[in-house]
């Protein structure tokens, strides 16, 4: 075999390790020799046999010590690389050793590659570093783009693990461009999910998405489990441990079967990072354990300092505010400073500095190193607000605000990059604990109001219209299509004829498209107290804030903000619980005794909520941006608010931006869904107010024909089964002729309709703490001006009149939430509310 067949066959390797298995085992068959047994090792650890490739490593090296000291170095180099993976670093370094004093030319700079990634694994970043870049000058010069792309991309994870993501990138993309124009498609995809790994540590979580879904397709075996752990941390790093817990579980399995030992300890980390961010500390200690348990086996030092990192941070969400803790975080920041974990060591410390504070000891210098790498935007938001306890402690109350701002802003910047509806939200949560230590220090109503306002904006984009995807449309097509067989399945009585799993699956697809888009989000932005007073006109601004246990309000009237404390969230929390508990009995049958528990319930909830302002809202119409549980409050049944208009926002903000819509002067729609004895009766009657609307019922009415008769119309009215998906609210739908049209269909929307009125049950909940997570919030996060949608059952019967009524109110040119107010209502009815401009 010539030399240039040698490289060749090892090329393939890295470009299709099935086929190179392939030949080399034929080439043994045929008598083949050392470098064929190279090529099935590498070829198999691809592949998922790292037990059988090493096998062939160690006959190799049997066959050359006898009689090619220089084939022997070379296979002692491909050792490194699989001895990494099985775990045993020592072992991998020793054989590097032994071949550095061999190997020259090309040959050493390849052994620079294994080596590098052998000294990242044992958590030596700035030897990995430095014995990777000694290498790259000479390899850009060779012609070995399969070694070269090895290189760049273990130089591009050491800085990465350092913390430099912007040179991380710079290696990663390189390596990406060297193995594409090789047609090294293995190796490319290895570059591109590591350049996914890089995208996530800086919090572009879109990005890595889309390049992980890039990658995927490319991996097998070891590569795999890698890129499914690193989707896991990117999960994770998104608020989302509950769905990274899965994909880590499978990695782990698969890494264990496969003999990938050094991947498991990595695994075993991650999961301790997953149950921590999912509040489990005991769950997270235990996993932590496992991790430095099995990182001490492989002798994988620097590793060890991430698990205890993981073990220190456990012990705070415990509980634990000690002495003891305070020395343990101070020594593990050092140790993990010192290995070269900058972000690690800076968490560190910001644990260290939250410690001295409960125990009222000094913490600024503990503070004073903190933030000298950007990493992770939760880590850099944490710090902020260390700072602000630290500045609030010294009685720097302007620092303490100033602190405050900073780690708001640094969540603005994170979420910008978010297009995801539930992405936005998770990553807004970061900030919670920072704003409502803002909130604590708010003086006035003034600053509460605008710390309040910045904290929903930043949850809340304004959205512009996002790029098409054909496949996140064809998974929804799907989806219907399994929906209303699994309905019709479901209502025959026996069992569902679509397995629930198929459905999860199509759901998850339809997530995972969603969140790897690019931002369709304009830059968050807050309401000025100014600006809200003006736009209100005669109008009451009622913004209701928890703050710790307590419930308090401000109100905008007559241009001045006020502060005012209503009492406890539990209390109002509880009562919410009661009177949706009551309507959801009253929307079944007329019941006296439900009748008088909520009617009750609900003078009791006015008397918590409203009574204590009525000094100073007066008669006035009301705009109201509850908190937490109170979004699902049928807020009509409350007594102040009978017959006075009034609608429910998400922030004073998205008030602003739903009456600045342009209205569009387009078509009237009106839908008649399925199985709903007194839609079309419904829908008849709104046909005479609106004798040129586009009607569509029967078997028109199909999801995707009404979601385009959506696009511009001026007024929408869809009378359909309604359901809100507890725990998945982006999948609330109606139910429509061929499926149902769910939250993530309204995203193909170029001009949303300026009024949508949903006649259905419970389509105008929305998350609990969250009034964009549902099918109004996403409407009005749009474009929509007004939403009239109900937030509990409605009795079916009573809503043909109650919305012809509306209905005409609204023909005699009054604003929604007036004619709203005009129509009378019944228990059957006080769920339906105005939303958005109102």
């Amino acid at each position: 075999m010539t030399g240039r067949d040698e490289r060749a066959l090892l090329r393939m390797a890295a470009m299709d390790p099935a086929a190179a298995f392939a030949r080399a085992r034929a080439l043994l068959e045929d008598g083949g020799g050392i470098l064929a047994l190279r090529v099935a090792a590498l070829a198999a650890k691809e592949l998922g046999r790292l037990e059988e490739g090493l096998a062939y490593l160690h006959r190799a090296l049997d066959m050359a010590s006898v009689s090619d000291a220089y084939a022997a170095a070379q296979v002692r180099m491909n050792l490194v690389g699989l001895l990494t993976a099985q775990g045993d670093v020592t072992g991998a370094l020793v054989h590097a050793r032994e071949a550095e004093t061999v190997l020259e030319g090309p040959d050493a700079d390849r052994l620079a590659a294994n080596k590098a990634c052998a000294l990242a694994r044992a958590g030596r970043l700035d030897e990995a570093h430095d014995t990777a870049a000694r290498a790259l000058p000479r390899l850009r010069d060779g012609h070995d783009p399969a070694a070269l792309n090895g290189l760049l991309t273990n130089l591009g994870l050491a800085r990465a693990f350092r913390g430099d993501y912007d040179r991380a990138e710079e290696a990663l993309e390189e390596a990406v461009s060297v193995g594409e124009d090789a047609g090294l498609s293995h190796q490319t995809a290895m570059a591109k999910g590591n350049l996914a790994f890089t995208a996530s540590r800086r919090g572009d979580v879109p990005r890595a998405l889309r390049l992980f879904a890039e990658a995927e397709p490319g991996l097998t075996g070891e590569r795999l489990a890698q890129c499914r752990f690193d989707q896991a941390e990117t999960l994770i790093v998104a608020g989302l441990p509950g769905e990274a817990r899965p994909v880590l579980t499978a990695a782990l399995d698969a890494a264990m079967a496969h003999g990938y030992r050094c991947d498991v300890a990595d695994g075993f980390l991650l999961l301790a990072h997953a149950e921590l961010a999912d509040g489990n500390a005991e769950q997270a200690t235990e996993a932590a354990e496992r991790a430095r348990t099995t990182f001490a086996q492989q002798n994988r030092t620097g590793w060890m300092l991430l698990a205890e990192h993981v073990l220190l941070r456990a012990r705070w969400a415990s509980g634990e505010r000690s002495p003891v803790l305070l020395r343990s975080a101070m020594a593990i920041a050092d140790r993990l400073e010192t290995g070269g974990w900058a972000d690690a060591a800076d968490e560190a410390r910001i644990v260290a500095a939250r410690v001295a504070l409960s125990l009222g000891r000094p913490a600024g210098h503990l503070l004073a190193p903190v933030g000298r790498s950007p990493g992770p935007a939760s880590a850099q938001i944490a710090a902020w607000h260390a700072k602000a306890l630290e500045r609030s402690a010294r009685d720097d109350h302007a620092g303490a605000v100033a602190a405050v701002r900073a780690g708001l802003d640094i969540t603005e910047e994170h979420v910008e990059v978010l297009d995801a509806l539930d992405l936005r939200a998770r990553a807004a949560g970061f900030a919670s604990e920072l704003a409502e230590f803002g909130l604590h220090l708010a003086r006035s109503a003034r600053e509460l109001l605008a710390v309040e306002e910045r904290r929903r904006a930043i949850a809340r984009p304004v959205r512009v219209r996002p790029p098409k995807d054909p496949e996140r449309a064809a998974a929804l097509t799907a989806l219907r299509a399994l929906s209303i067989d699994h309905t019709a399945g479901t209502a025959r009585g026996g069992v569902p004829s679509v397995p629930p799993a198929d459905i999860a699956d199509l759901e998850a697809t339809i997530r995972a498209r969603t969140r790897r888009r690019p931002s369709g989000a304009l830059p968050p932005r807050s309401a000025e107290a100014t600006a809200v007073a003006a736009a209100l006109g005669d109008r009451a601004l009622v913004e209701l804030i928890a703050i710790g246990g307590e419930l308090h309000a401000v109100t905008v009237a007559d241009g001045r903000p006020r502060r005012h404390h209503l009492g406890t969230c539990g209390e109002a929390h509880r009562e919410v619980g009661l009177l949706r508990y009551a309507a959801r009995r009253l929307a079944g049958h007329d019941d006296p005794q439900t009748l008088t528990a909520f009617d009750g319930t609900a003078d009791r909830l006015d008397r918590l909520l409203l009574a204590p302002l009525s000094p100073v809202l007066g008669d006035r119409e009301l705009v109201i941006a509850p908190t937490g549980a109170l979004h699902g409050l049928p807020w009509a049944a409350l007594p102040s608010l009978a017959g006075r208009p009034f609608t429910i926002v998400p922030s004073a903000g998205a008030w602003l931006h739903a009456r600045a819509r342009t209205p569009s002067g387009g078509h009237t729609v009106l839908v008649a869904g399925p199985d709903l004895n007194h839609a079309e009766r419904e829908v008849a009657a709104l046909r005479r107010l609106y004798p040129d609307a586009l009607v569509l019922d029967g078997p028109d009415a199909r999801a995707e024909p009404v979601r385009d008769a959506l696009d511009g119309a001026a007024v929408a009215h869809i009378a359909a089964h309604g359901e809100f998906r507890e725990g998945n609210p982006l999948f609330s739908r109606l139910r429509l002729a061929d499926g149902p049209l769910m939250v993530h269909d309204l995203d193909e929307l170029t001009v949303p309709p300026g009024l949508v009125v949903l006649s259905a049950c419970d389509i105008g909940r929305a998350a609990e703490g969250d009034a964009v997570l549902g099918m109004a919030g996403a409407l009005l996060a749009l474009g929509t001006a007004t939403v009239i949608a109900s937030v509990t059952p409605v009795r079916d019967e009573a809503t043909p009149i109650f919305m012809t009524t509306f209905h005409q109110a609204l023909a005699t040119g009054r604003p929604p939430s007036q004619a709203l107010a005009a129509t009378p209502r019944t228990t059957a009815t006080t769920g339906f509310l105005a939303m958005g401009a109102g």
